[in-house]
């Protein structure tokens, strides 16, 4: 692949990757992750996980480096959501909600 070609991904790679570290800090710091979408957060993994095989099977490191990191920041937050928020958690605290 071109160095130029590779120069863009790295650069991609490296905003998208950075932009979940500002979320994963605030879970760690408030302990509250009400407002993040565990069903999001899985499908976004899957995804990632789909572009890494698609990266390691057309030999672009920049795009499997950068979406194993991601991978990595978004399951920390998905580990956090079930820590902080877990489902029969939230499911309880509805029904009490509606009683």
């Amino acid at each position: 692949m071109a160095a130029e070609t590779e120069l863009v991904g790295f650069v991609a790679g490296t905003l998208t990757t950075l932009c979940w570290t500002p979320q994963a800090i605030k879970i760690l710091r408030s302990r509250d992750a009400r407002s993040i979408s565990l069903i999001t957060q899985i499908t976004f993994v899957v995804g990632c996980t789909l572009w890494l095989i698609y990266g390691a099977l057309i030999g672009s490191f920049s795009i499997v480096m950068f979406n194993a990191i991601t991978i990595a920041l978004n399951m920390l937050i998905i580990l956090l959501k079930l820590r902080y928020d877990p489902p029969l958690a939230a499911a309880q605290a509805t029904s009490s909600l509606s009683d």
